[in-house]
């Protein structure tokens, strides 16, 4: 390999580090604001509220399908959501006691 070839290999290394450095900081901002600067009524894709609470879809759809899950407002035919004061309330609901 010249000194010419690796001094592009390492300039394209380091071109793809950054795009997955982009990536990941797209990805953190894609949570949006924390949960209480949003005012109650505020309504969550279903999408956004399993990112929110971090489990996978399937998982939500499960919590949702068992009936413990949070009220969800039908927002179209097919998409979902859950208001940010039925999320809250969820929680609190699933929350432990301690000693």
């Amino acid at each position: 390999m010249t000194l010419r070839e690796a001094e592009v290999s390492r300039s394209q290394r380091a071109k793809r580090s950054h795009a997955k450095q982009v990536k990941r900081s797209e990805r953190a901002a894609s949570f949006g604001p924390p949960l209480s600067m949003l005012l109650d009524t505020q309504v969550r894709r279903f999408r956004e509220w399993c990112r929110l609470n971090q489990f996978s879809e399937r998982t939500g759809r499960r919590i949702l399908a068992s009936g413990d899950g949070p009220a969800i407002v039908q927002l179209t035919d097919k998409i979902v959501g859950v208001t940010v004061a039925a999320d809250r309330a969820w929680k609190a609901s699933r929350v432990r006691g301690g000693k």
